[in-house]
């Protein structure tokens, strides 16, 4: 059969699972017959490999025996070179509805909505490269740096960094040179490191029973490709297992050293790593006029990779390491998670959902985990346990914790019945924000009348923990079936998902309060206070406030505010506030007017200027003070700024007169001045009867 223009092969693992072929085909919607296999990978391979000469995309229902299937392509010419791998055994049928005799109807769905998703053609994830050359940076305060530097010195350029008095004996040969210093601080990636170092001084060639350090110590920077940090204090960096290229494990642990350094081993060369967020900020709520109002993707970061940067956060993609919780909790969608790229994720969602339910598959419950751990504890439960249920769909991801509103209100609105989130150990410490951000999920879906509980992180550590939770009995109806195209930044989708869930819902409220924090709600303005500065226009980052260019106009649309909260920061009257609900009504979608004034005219030549509270707010403020006292000063505030300046320059009080202004005098006016001297002179001497001699 095909499935999406690729050639499908399914195998029954040597019958150890029931397939049903021709109903398979019928609830996958594919083309063409669906022939189960026995023994593909052995017996059966030269039917792959007839397939394979096709050159045609295939899909091959098994994911164990890859490398098999890989090298066989090897020696076919002209061989597929797009063929794709999906597991149907450990996440359906190797179960307790796999084994029964006939495979029951939610089975076969789910086994047609498993390939039906891994046929799917999704957009690659742009990355970042790394460079490194094998520049390693041994930090410590004992023999164990010098050792680990020793072992790794033939494979890599090793500098080590000792720091604190403990006495370490000189090497027989200093094969790789030894510092010491003090570290003070530490910023970079794989292949980019840059450490602050103080005290800075090599070991002396004269160093006896213990490792002497010759010079005054100076303060400087190293870089290195690599850091290998055997100190055991504080690491340098927030969540140091994150970090790329920066090892700290502890020093008392000989194996951890060890496993360190095997990994070390392999970290020369040019490396691809995914670039895990993309930022738009032109939609960013972060800060305006250096006004902060969302700073959660700042806060929740673990790796430090996101940082302030004027109004705006800046994304380091060398230093994220793809949790994805700035998408999570980022109410704008500014934050995208792009792995899988683009609309990939709610695709994968509608395929999954959308194929089991059409295939006749009742009330699925969504299981999303990670590649790792979920995937074990699934493979485990399969191979040795119960297995997932029939009605349960695996939906891995990169990272739990990339998993936002977005994704949970399109998994409802698809037809989901409930969606467990199974976080994996090492990120426990993310389960609060998950919650928190899952409680606006709940509430929402039981205001519209479906009820509590329908979404949960679980922490399953071992496969009968995650079998209990999803054998137990649920008593949760089933949700409506509906479609959409989940398509642009997490805004959109959100809207999309929730206006489906809208229409289907049991309760088609119109409003739903929410909880402080919430990205849905209404800006509240207290109009008698309002002045129309429309300085929250200017703030708000979403468009939800809106000037009117031809009026003194405050307009609002609801759909569009995410309570980031920069216009009540921003307001200089403080007079906004925010009221957190989920609104369903029309006029949510549009922007209404909420306060409107005619213009204020220049009481001296009529020209609209200002609005008539800014005004009237402005001259009660400046009434009392001594530059407006007296008749007619306080009408200078009513006056545009042409006539304003016009009539304090005709004002005989005006501070700012510089009065008379003299007329500058030149050479000849001075010599004028000294001839009417002269003369002047010349007849008081002839009035006196004296002549020019006397």
């Amino acid at each position: 059969m095909k499935l999406n223009g690729k050639t499908a092969l399914v195998c029954s693992c040597e019958g150890t699972m029931n397939i049903d072929g021709a109903a398979l085909a019928r609830a996958a919607g594919a083309d063409g017959e669906c022939r189960v296999h026995r023994h593909l990978c052995r017996v059966e391979l030269d039917l792959f490999e007839d397939a394979a000469r096709k050159g045609e995309p295939m899909l091959v229902g098994c994911t164990q025996e890859v490398p098999l299937f890989l090298d066989a392509l090897e020696d076919i010419k002209d061989a597929t070179a797009d063929i794709r791998f999906a597991n149907i055994r450990e996440t359906a049928g190797w179960s307790d509805a796999g084994r029964a005799k006939k495979p029951g109807k939610d089975l076969t769905a789910k086994m047609a909505a498993l390939l039906a998703e891994a046929a799917l053609d999704l957009p690659d994830a742009s990355s970042v490269s790394m460079i490194s050359n094998g520049v390693l940076l041994v930090l410590g305060r004992d023999d164990t740096a010098v050792e680990a530097a020793k072992r790794i010195a033939h494979r890599m350029d090793v500098t080590v960094i000792l720091e604190g008095g403990a006495d370490v004996v000189p090497p027989a040969v200093m094969d790789v040179p030894i510092f010491a210093g003090a570290i003070k601080g530490a910023k970079g990636h794989l292949g980019a490191f840059e450490l602050r170092v103080e005290n800075f001084r090599p070991a002396a060639a004269a160093s006896t029973s213990k490792l002497e350090f010759t010079g005054l110590g100076e303060a400087g920077t190293s870089n290195a490709d690599l850091i290998l940090d055997l100190r055991g204090g504080t690491p340098l960096f927030p969540a140091p297992e994150k970090r790329d290229g920066y090892f700290n494990p502890d020093p008392k642990n000989p194996a951890l050293v060890m496993e360190a350094l095997l990994q070390l081993t392999d970290m020369v060369g040019e490396f691809e790593k995914p670039r895990y967020v993309d930022y738009d900020p032109g939609i960013c709520a972060h800060a305006s006029s250096r006004i902060v109002g969302c700073a959660k993707c700042i806060d929740i970061c673990p790796t430090g990779a996101i940082t302030p940067n004027e109004d705006k956060v800046r994304y380091d993609p060398y230093v994220c390491a793809g949790c994805g919780l700035c998408a999570t909790v980022c109410p704008t969608g500014a934050a995208k998670y792009t792995v899988p790229a683009g609309d990939s994720l709610s695709a994968r969602l509608r395929t999954l959902i959308g194929t089991y339910r059409k295939a006749g598959g009742a009330a699925p419950t969504l299981l999303i985990h990670d590649a790792k751990h979920g995937q074990e504890l699934i493979a485990l439960s399969a191979r040795a346990g119960r297995g997932l249920p029939a009605d349960t769909l695996p939906f891995a991801v990169n990272q739990t914790t990339q998993v936002g509103l977005d994704a949970v209100f399109s998994a409802f609105a698809f037809g989901a019945k409930r969606v467990l989130i199974a976080l994996p150990p090492h990120q426990a410490g993310d389960r609060e924000t998950l919650e928190r951000e899952f409680a606006v999920a709940d509430v929402v879906l039981d205001g519209l009348g479906y009820g509590k509980g329908r979404i949960a992180v679980i922490e399953p550590t071992e496969p009968d923990a995650l079998e209990d939770i999803l054998h137990a009995d649920c008593s949760l109806a089933q949700m409506p079936a509906g479609d959409m195209v989940g398509m642009g930044r997490k805004r959109s989708v959100m809207r999309l998902a929730l206006d489906v869930l809208h229409r289907g819902a049991p309760n088609k409220v119109d409003e739903i309060a929410l909880p402080a924090g919430a990205p849905f709600g209404e800006v509240v303005v207290d109009t008698a206070g309002c002045t129309l500065c429309l300085s929250c226009v200017g703030a708000c980052p979403t468009g939800a406030l809106k000037d009117n260019p031809d009026l003194p106009q405050l307009n609002f649309a609801e759909d569009a505010c995410v309570q980031c909260g920069l216009c009540r920061n921003t307001c200089p009257e403080k007079v906004i506030t925010l009221s957190p609900r989920l609104s369903f009504r029309p006029e949510a979608r549009s922007h209404h007017t909420i306060k409107e004034e005619q213009p204020f005219l220049c009481i001296r030549c009529g020209k609209p200027f200002a609005t008539h509270a800014s005004i009237e707010r402005l001259t009660s403020r400046l009434k009392d003070h001594v530059m407006f006292q007296g008749p007619g000063k306080l009408d200078r505030m009513k006056m545009c700024d042409t006539c304003r300046i016009v009539v304090m320059t005709e004002s005989a009080d005006n501070p700012l007169a510089a009065g008379v202004v003299p007329i500058p005098k030149t050479t000849d006016d001075y010599l004028r001045e000294r001839e009417r001297l002269r003369e002047a002179a010349a007849k008081d001497m002839k009035d006196k009867g004296l002549d020019d001699d006397a």
